[in-house]
């Protein structure tokens, strides 16, 4: 093979990966022009206003308040994160320092079988454990009367599914602080707790943050198994033993009978862009976050 050929392939190659590059880059703008290009007949029709902090739904006489599912959405998300975080933090605290290597051997690939059950498993075990359980019993114990299938059940229900996700990453995180730290720590008289509170959790503290600023993001998206459970009332949820109609919920069971309603279309479009809206800027904030953190250390 000469010169000019390996030159000419070469330059070939460079070319594919600078376009495939540029596509991953292009790839969120272009779906972002598309659900605005979709929205823009609600948008013409309604003020963003009325559109974000409306409480009344009723697409047939062309009111359409978003307020009651973004309310239900933001609810879901940080039940469902507040309940993970603990579980996942001291349980990538225990699998990496404490328990031993046999056991973080065997606990892999359970976390990655819980990952890869399909959501519509988790939403099933909902309907039959968590919602009978909090119709029954928790809601019952705080003085409340629910059906069962509310805010709490989509978020415990999102939170065991988040719960794989985020304890990889975690993990992942932990291994990657220097055991020599570890090590100089402990020969300074610290305990092993101690070490761990003070010197692991505060090097890998922007990371920390990433692995739960990714969850929220994941979180807030997520549709099949949190729409089984939540209950898909429109309202706006005044207790968390009520039900509630997230944003995905909303986009997944109206769509595909609505595609011949012009402004019904166009708010589930809407819909779907306030979602990606909502998603972005929590990774922003997340990214912004974790720069500020790692610039303090």
């Amino acid at each position: 093979m000469n010169y000019k050929t390996r030159k000419l392939k070469d330059q070939l190659v460079s070319l594919w990966i600078r376009f495939m590059v540029l596509l991953v880059v292009a790839l969120p703008l272009i779906i972002a022009f598309s659900l605005l290009y979709k929205s823009w007949l609600i948008l013409g029709h309604s003020s963003l206003s009325e559109l974000l902090f409306s409480s009344v739904w009723r697409p047939l006489a062309g009111e359409f308040g978003f307020f009651p599912f973004i309310v239900s959405s933001v609810w879901v998300t940080f039940i469902g994160l507040i309940l993970t975080t603990p579980i996942c933090l001291f349980s990538a605290i225990f699998l990496t320092y404490y328990g031993s290597r046999h056991l973080l051997r065997f606990m892999q690939p359970v976390i990655d079988i819980l990952a890869g059950i399909p959501s519509v498993i988790y939403g099933v075990w909902g309907i039959l454990v968590i919602v009978p359980a909090i119709g029954k019993y928790l809601a019952p114990m705080f003085g409340y009367e629910s059906s069962g299938f509310s805010i709490m059940a989509g978020g415990i229900v999102l939170s065991v599914m988040l719960i794989p996700f985020i304890l990889n990453i975690l993990i992942e995180i932990f291994r990657t602080v220097h055991q020599d730290l570890f090590d100089a720590s402990l020969s300074l008289g610290a305990s092993k707790w101690q070490t761990i509170k003070h010197v692991v959790l505060r090097k890998s503290f922007a990371g920390i943050v990433s692995a739960f600023g990714l969850g929220l993001s994941r979180a807030f998206g997520e549709t099949i198994a949190v729409l089984m459970v939540v209950g898909n009332v429109v309202g706006v949820p005044e207790n968390l033993f009520q039900p509630g109609y997230p944003l995905p919920a909303l986009i997944a069971n109206n769509y595909g009978e609505m595609l011949s309603i012009p402004m019904f279309d166009s708010a589930l479009m809407f819909a779907a862009l306030l979602l990606m809206v909502v998603v972005v800027v929590f990774n922003i904030i997340s990214r912004r976050t974790i720069i500020y953190l790692e610039s303090k250390h």
